[in-house]
């Protein structure tokens, strides 16, 4: 158009050749409209009454004060709700355009992160499935990622609590030889006793940790899982590469040599825009890290405590055995992630698997024999024998009930089955006993009877 107008021809006959309007001929002709811009027409919908405003408006201050972000109004069910409450006559899309337009949702934009070499690592928990012995059971895994290497950590727990959470840092750093400069933790109650962010207060046992290890504890604000996306990555990561398919293991050593095993794997991935291998960035690392001091920490929960008249001690809700000597005496236990030790004047007395459950007792039987020898009537009774003896060795004590001094003999092979150190074989003539075992009754009936005369 512009150019037949400068050639001399009329407005009015371009626009008779190209059957358009000569408003729109001399709009282009004069240079003040250009094709790729227009206007976007700017009406007030006929619908959207101040009522219907104001009803949307409530449904959105209604989320805000439950505050339950999956249990929250969207578009639809607000639309739903103007045609069965008000009459809404109006369109759904209509109605989606003023919700959007009264959250005034932006969309989010973050800040690329860059750390140092061995600055920090970010740390968070996650949970998981697995097989222990062919059982099902929950456990939580630990994860830890280097922010300069992306070098991985993973270890997996029973329960997600300050002995386990204390664990996992003196194992990583062991592993690695030493400490990056500051750590990067949500707020998990497991590390946190109070606030969040920068105003968040440690709990003790963290607090103690980093000071051990001279390293900064930083919390994230809360619902900000950006600010550790490093981690957040790993977790899921781990449940999909590590525990897929559910990892069939003995125990949780098993599972967490597993777990290590899969972590040193990953040193040979390379990272988009990194310029080397994890593995090559992960040793430039190890290099720059603090120093360990030279005292391990110490992770265990520690309590002084009296052993009770059953020999046990209380740890969490649940009570351990000891040897019955140590009765009435006070004596420290440690609670591990995965153990429970009892001392006596620095002196470890006793070790007991952890239990998970809550008031339980855990006995060993061996702490119960010097009372049980003497005591043999209590032997069927006897709760450290029911938990520890197998079927047929019960049913063998059930056989000799009779037979005290047999029942005690049957309880020291089962405890002590090696006691004899037999250098050269010998063939063993089996004879028949009963006599004797009811000479040796009598004789204890006799010794009781004649005790309770004296």
């Amino acid at each position: 158009m512009r150019r037949r107008f400068n050639a001399g021809e009329s407005q009015r006959h371009i626009a008779k050749c190209l059957g358009i309007s000569r408003n729109t001929v001399k709009k282009y002709c004069e240079g003040n409209a250009v094709p790729w811009e227009r206007k976007t027409p700017i009406r007030e919908s006929t619908v959207l009454t101040e009522d219907t405003i104001n009803f949307i408006k409530n449904c959105l201050a209604e989320d805000d004060a439950e505050h339950l972000k999956k249990q929250s109004h969207t578009a639809k069910r607000i639309y739903d709700r103007l045609v069965e409450e008000t009459g809404f006559s109006g369109g759904e899309s209509t109605v989606r355009a003023k919700v959007h337009e009264l959250k005034n949702v932006a969309p989010k934009a973050f800040i690329p992160l860059q750390f140092d070499v061995g600055e920090a690592m970010q740390v968070d928990w996650g949970e998981a499935q697995v097989y222990f012995s062919g059982k099902k059971t929950k456990i939580y895994i630990f994860c830890a990622r280097l922010c300069y290497s992306c070098r991985p950590f993973v270890y997996a727990y029973h329960k997600q609590n300050e002995e386990s959470f204390l664990d996992a840092f003196v194992r990583i750093f062991d592993a690695m030889n030493g400490v990056p400069k500051k750590v990067i933790f949500d707020n998990g109650r497991v590390a946190v006793k109070e606030g969040f962010g920068k105003h968040a207060k440690a709990q003790e046992g963290y607090t103690h940790l980093s000071a051990h290890y001279s390293f900064k504890a930083v919390f994230c604000n809360p619902a900000e899982g950006h600010e550790k996306g490093l981690v957040e990555g790993l977790v899921g990561w781990a449940r999909r590469n590590i525990l897929v398919p559910v990892p069939k293991v003995a125990n949780i050593t098993e599972l967490n040599e597993l777990l290590v095993k899969r972590c040193l794997v990953y040193e040979n991935h390379s990272i988009k825009g990194k310029p080397a291998t994890v593995g090559e960035m992960y040793l430039t690392e190890k290099s720059l890290l603090q120093k360990l001091p030279g005292c391990r920490f110490e992770t265990a929960k520690c309590a002084n405590v009296r052993v009770n008249a059953f020999s046990t001690v209380k740890f969490k809700t649940n009570n351990y055995s000891v040897p019955v000597k140590y009765t009435g005496r006070i004596v420290g236990v440690k609670g591990y992630p995965e153990s429970v030790e009892v001392f006596y004047n620095g002196e470890l007395i006793a070790k007991h698997t952890r239990c998970f459950g809550h008031n339980q007792s855990i006995y060993t039987l061996e702490h119960y024999m010097p009372l049980l020898d003497t005591r043999r009537r209590a032997i069927l009774d006897a709760a450290p024998v029911k938990q520890n003896v197998p079927k047929e060795v019960l049913e063998e004590l059930r056989k000799n009930s009779n037979n005290y001094s047999r029942m005690v003999e049957i309880l020291h092979d089962f405890v002590e089955p090696n006691k004899t150190d037999i250098k050269d074989p010998v063939k063993i003539i089996s004879v028949d006993l009963s006599q004797y075992d009811r000479l040796c009754l009598g004789r204890e009936v006799n010794s009781y009877e004649h005790a309770l005369s004296r």
